[in-house]
């Protein structure tokens, strides 16, 4: 998988998530730009991209993701 099918699946699993299939994103993108992106939608986001990506992530790589690109480029490490 490269890093464009794994942009692409990561903001189709946050839009679902947060049920805006019109949110922009981008990889500077951080929960707190976005309106309803909470604690809860977070676990979430997580449980998803672990589905999707038949990963695992430990809460210290979860900690250290600061925005969606943080977010990329860990999936990336995992797949890779």
């Amino acid at each position: 998988m490269n890093e464009t099918e794994i942009r692409d699946a990561l903001y189709s699993i946050i839009r679902g998530v947060l049920d805006d299939p019109a949110l922009t994103l981008s990889p500077a993108t951080t929960a707190k730009d976005v309106p309803g992106w909470d604690s809860l939608k977070q676990v979430m986001i997580i449980l998803g991209v672990e589905e999707k990506f038949s990963i695992r992530l430990s809460s210290r790589e979860v900690d250290a993701v600061q925005c969606v690109g943080d977010f990329q480029k860990l999936i990336l490490a995992k797949v890779g």
